[in-house]
């Protein structure tokens, strides 16, 4: 791999990674306190599960966004620019959620994440089947999410 390559792998993974930082820089007071008051979905993971999975998905989500920049053909730039306004949209659940407190906007914000992870999984396929597969942790995660931001909207 070339140092070209290796620093385009870093950028993306990285960009991906402060995303997950950012967020959980929203979420560290309220999972002490505000959170330990909510009634919990019974499906709710314990709390340990998350920073794995989460840094696992932002890896992978980085690698995925990584093979489609390396791609020949024409359009990859509005992919890449939509794969980080996505990034943002993901910041924001964590926003609404834990700082926020809005139950009700983080159900709409992590709904409207599921779409555009729909959406890029579609649109990485065109440039990288590999990027699109990447993707499928991510999706199935952000599913089981938005179930339990449901819940959490149902419940309290």
């Amino acid at each position: 791999m070339k140092l070209g390559s290796i620093l385009a792998l870093g950028f993306f993974v990285g960009v991906s990674l402060l995303a997950g930082f950012i967020g959980s820089f929203f979420t560290m007071d309220s999972v002490q306190t505000w959170y330990t008051t909510l009634n919990r979905p019974s499906w709710t993971p314990p709390n340990w599960v998350f920073a794995p999975v989460w840094t696992t998905l932002y890896v992978l989500m980085g690698t995925a966004a990584y093979l489609v920049s390396r791609s020949k053909k024409l359009g990859k730039t509005l992919v890449l620019w939509l794969f980080l306004a996505h990034l943002l949209v993901n910041m924001f659940w964590s926003i609404a959620f834990f700082s926020l407190h809005e139950l009700l906007l983080s159900v709409i914000v992590i709904v409207a994440l599921l779409g555009l992870i729909i959406v890029l999984m579609r649109l990485f396929w065109r440039y990288s089947h590999l990027a699109a597969y990447l993707m499928v942790p991510y999706l199935v995660w952000v599913s089981y999410a938005t179930t339990l931001s449901v819940g959490y909207l149902f419940l309290n």
